[in-house]
């Protein structure tokens, strides 16, 4: 089944909103950039490379590339391989307080917050909220060296992807 978050081509309906919301803002600052990931040049790269893992996480979740927007959320699923979380409402959580803990401000805590209403609100009934997860994963992001606004990824594409955790002292999960 195809999960309602991150690249999927079928989000939920809030989800889009929030999304949509996201590219106003982006396009109002003037931080729209072109699209990043070539999803047919990372297919290509040798296996365990990090493009190779990315492009292989989009298929297995059914996902296409975000290609508009700012960085930020052009490379938000790339935050889901380097970390290994889900691309279920939880997991999304889980990227969220990671990104958080990497970069704590008002803005990122408003808009963590906000898409963290948006996954709640997204629980089907046997899904269980976990703050200790949640914790966890923010720890995770403030004793990692990762900001999600300057990372390049695309001079990473073919290293593989435990040496690029590694760079960013992103700790196993």
């Amino acid at each position: 089944m195809m999960q309602p978050f991150a690249g999927s081509s079928n989000p939920t309906p809030r989800l889009q909103q929030v999304l949509d919301l996201l590219d106003r803002i982006s396009e109002a600052q003037g931080q729209n950039v072109a699209p990043i990931v070539d999803i047919e040049k990372l297919r290509f790269l040798p296996t365990g490379t990090f493009g190779r893992t990315w492009a292989n996480f989009l298929n297995e979740h059914n996902l296409k590339p975000f290609t508009t927007g700012s960085r930020r959320k052009q490379l938000h699923d790339g935050v889901h391989v380097l970390t290994s979380y889900g691309t279920d409402p939880i997991g999304e959580a889980e990227v969220q307080a990671f990104l958080l803990g990497t970069k704590f401000s008002i803005t990122n805590l408003m808009l963590g917050l906000g898409l963290l209403r948006v996954i709640h609100k997204n629980l089907n009934s046997r899904q269980q909220f976990s703050w200790d997860r949640l914790w966890q994963a923010y720890q995770r992001g403030c004793h990692s060296h990762f900001d999600p606004d300057t990372w390049q990824p695309e001079l990473l594409w073919h290293v593989p992807l435990t040496n690029v955790q590694t760079l960013f002292f992103i700790a196993k999960n």
